[in-house]
């Protein structure tokens, strides 16, 4: 059994970087043969404004990768029984390695971890693509093809079922407990994992007790669904704290790294999060998770991290519940102290729940018996 590892191109201020080196050894040290396919690294590097990636360099690097497995198909290197790993399922070489598995009659299992799609109303593709068929058609087939296909959160799962697997391109609407059955894990094509991201610990705990000081963070990119503007006029009402937008600031990694070890409190009002990386980062140095009681959030965070869900639906809603929100801020920011236990206890729990690739590996395990 051999797992040929189809990966994502490494954005430096993105934890794909990480999952350059980190996934591959993971895999191994867990006792498989893997086989990285990348593709070219002379791709446009610039992510498009608001986004997470280079929309025209990811198809670069992508269509490199389907030529590399074209080639094994051709070569006889790819055997039946092999599996493939694709770490993102929005990638059009999915359905090329379905066709040429099936029409050479090697059979080979294909995984796939998802990270966000047209799906999503507030995603990127969700609000400039939206319900066009042809991205429909385009991650049904995906989910289709996929003999394993990976969530991070019971959140993202039901979502994917509700909009994509049950919308109304679908001729065959699933009941409600097919619903639930995708999410407690009873659909044999769906699996909650957690994502590999067991490095990060280790990553940040040269920033763990650092000295604090009056800082909040916002750690996400500058888009729509991510809800700056909510941000800066917090900014605005709290001159005694100091508010940084991270993106403002062209960070590397170490500055960005060395901010969340000194912030107190990292803030989301965002209206889009199928887990939430940036959160997990700050609480694995003690700065208290700020989250709406909504997506993600809600099943990742206890009470204490969660403020209610309407006071930043909308920035006419943030500013009719303004006074709540800041209120809730400053009594944060005077308590910090008595919050750090609380902030570690649940920063272990993130990274039980969420952050080390357990489930991907059960799985993978199944197939050694």
């Amino acid at each position: 059994m051999k797992i040929y590892l189809v990966d994502l191109e490494a954005v430096d201020t993105r934890y794909t970087a990480q999952w350059k080196t980190h996934v591959p050894q993971l895999l191994r040290d867990a006792g498989y043969t893997v086989e990285v396919i990348s593709g070219p690294e002379d791709i446009p590097s610039a992510t498009t404004p608001g986004a997470f990636l280079n929309f025209g360099g990811t198809n670069i690097y992508k269509a490199k990768q389907v030529e590399t497995i074209g080639r094994l198909f051709c070569d006889g290197k790819v055997a039946p029984g092999d599996h493939f790993i694709f770490t993102d399922a929005w990638h059009p070489g999915i359905i090329n390695l379905k066709y040429m598995s099936s029409l050479l009659n090697i059979p080979v299992t294909i995984h796939a971890l998802w990270h966000a799609g047209s799906y999503d109303p507030q995603d990127f593709l969700g609000r400039l693509i939206g319900a066009a068929p042809w991205v429909r058609y385009a991650e049904e087939s995906f989910y289709q093809a996929v003999d394993h296909n990976y969530f991070a959160t019971n959140f993202h799962i039901e979502m994917f079922v509700r909009n994509l697997l049950n919308d109304g391109l679908n001729e065959n609407p699933w009941l409600e407990e097919d619903i639930a059955d995708s999410v407690n894990g009873a659909n044999h094509k769906i699996t909650r994992t957690g994502w590999p991201m067991e490095y990060m610990v280790n990553t940040l705990a040269p920033y763990k007790n650092m000295a604090k000081r009056d800082l909040i963070l916002f750690p996400h990119r500058i888009a729509p669904e991510k809800q700056v503007e909510i941000f800066r006029d917090l900014a605005d009402q709290l001159p005694q704290y100091e508010f940084v937008v991270c993106q403002d600031r062209q960070l590397t990694k170490t500055e960005y790294h060395t901010l969340l070890g000194q912030a107190k409190i990292v803030f989301s009002a965002n209206l889009q999060e199928t887990l939430g990386i940036s959160c997990y980062e700050g609480a694995l140095v003690d700065a208290i998770p700020m989250v709406p009681d909504r997506l993600s959030y809600t099943e990742m965070y206890e009470d204490g991290f969660k403020y209610p869900s309407h006071w930043t639906e909308s920035y006419l809603s943030y500013i009719k519940y303004r006074q709540e929100l800041c209120h809730h801020i400053v009594v944060t920011m005077t308590h910090y102290e008595k919050r750090v236990e609380l902030v570690q206890q649940q920063a272990q729990q993130l990274t039980k729940r969420f952050f080390n690739a357990n489930g991907l590996l059960n799985k993978l395990s199944e197939y050694k018996k």
